[in-house]
């Protein structure tokens, strides 16, 4: 339309350029697109790249975030199983000390009670010798005067002579000089002497 109007001369004069009327078009066109493109769909690629941005960022710094955290637990993991192992270590330490003191304590006991147990029976044993040396002093005493008044005849009545010789008799026994068989004998002998004497007197 636009070239019919300006005749039918232009395109022969000049055929390399564009018809006044079409750039007039064409630069109203593109300022139209430019102001579209100014205001519309560069604000929004600038909003869609810095949103995109802040997620980028956004993600990074969450990540570094999660990277103190998990260094954060491992570093408290770590404390934790050290302070385990220590404790474990101290209820072993424990354990052993506690153990050595049973032991010891036992043993201490056991020593305590073998000692009471020695004692008692050194005391018993004394107390069944005084026994037995009391009796055997009775026994020969009595087997001295009785063979003594056999001997003579009559009674024998002077106590400390009798006394003197069992005494002589029974120390004579306990050093070993006269043998436990043998007691009858100087039991024998003792009364033979005592009524020797009774007859001389």
């Amino acid at each position: 339309m636009f070239l019919a109007s300006e005749g039918a001369g232009w395109p022969e004069k000049l055929p390399l350029l564009p018809h006044p009327a079409e750039m007039i078009i064409g630069l109203i066109a593109f300022a139209i697109l430019y102001w579209l493109y100014k205001t519309k769909v560069v604000p929004n690629m600038e909003r869609m790249y810095a949103e995109r941005t802040a997620s980028i960022e956004g993600g990074i710094a969450k990540a570094e975030e999660a990277q103190k955290e998990a260094a954060a637990a491992k570093q408290q993991y770590e404390s934790q199983l050290a302070d385990a192992r220590a404790e474990a270590a101290k209820i072993r330490e424990d354990a052993r000390a506690q153990g050595a003191a049973i032991i010891a304590e036992s043993r201490e006991q056991a020593g305590a009670e073998a000692a009471r147990i020695t004692e008692n029976a050194t005391k018993q044993i004394a107390a069944e010798r005084q026994q037995a040396f009391v009796q055997l002093r009775s026994e020969v005493g009595g087997l001295s005067t009785e063979l003594a008044s056999r001997i003579v005849g009559e009674s024998l009545h002077d106590e400390a002579r009798q006394k003197g010789i069992v005494d002589r008799f029974l120390a004579e026994l306990e050093v070993g000089k006269v043998r436990p068989e043998s007691a009858t004998a100087g039991s024998e002998a003792a009364a033979s002497s005592a009524g020797s004497r009774r007859v001389e007197a």
